[in-house]
Formats: structure tokens, C-alpha cells, sequence
């Protein structure tokens, strides 16, 4: 049993892939982190005292968690598509029998 794509389906295939490529990559370069953060604890200079201390900073670092999730999301609205976009046309042995 041999299993064929239509160009749909070849499409929708290589746009899920490249996504969840594109998403993981997003995750490396981020610093791949397990949990995604949405501060950071960044060490700040007082000018007038010369003594450090520590702030949170807002910014957000894409992690694991979210980027699997990204993931399964793309891959369920990529399966519902690639079955929509399934041949309606019958075989000549489903014709026959």
C-alpha cells in the first residue's frame, strides 16, 4: 500500500515542518530555557555610589513549554487540514466492489 499527497497536502506538510523548525529555532537562540520567562533578574551599576544591585527587567524568553506547545498546535491544525484537503475521488477498485 502506497500512500499519496496532493499538492495541498504536500503544502500544508512543508509549512507545519518549516514552523515548527522556525519556532525551535526561536527557542535556541533565546538560550533554550525549559520555562518561558517573562523577567529577567538583571545586575544594574549605581553611578553616584558605585555599589550593584539587582532589578527585574520585563522581557519575555521564549521556553520549552511554550515552544512544544506552538508545536502540538501546529501539528493538530496541520493533521485537521491535511485530511480536509484529502482526494475526493474514488479508486477504480472502491468503484467496482
Amino acid at each position: 500500500m502506497t500512500i499519496h499527497f496532493n499538492k495541498k497536502q504536500k503544502i500544508t506538510f512543508a509549512i507545519c515542518i518549516i514552523f515548527i523548525l522556525l519556532v525551535f529555532i526561536i527557542w535556541i537562540i533565546n538560550g533554550t530555557y525549559v520555562f518561558t520567562q517573562t523577567q529577567v533578574l538583571v545586575e544594574k551599576k549605581d553611578p553616584l555610589f558605585g555599589t550593584t544591585y539587582k532589578e527585574w527587567q520585563n522581557k519575555f524568553i521564549l521556553g520549552l513549554d511554550f515552544t512544544l506547545a506552538i508545536s502540538a498546535v501546529s501539528i493538530i491544525s496541520s493533521a485537521v487540514l491535511f485530511f480536509l484537503f484529502k482526494d475526493k475521488r474514488k479508486t477504480q477498485n472502491e468503484i467496482n466492489s
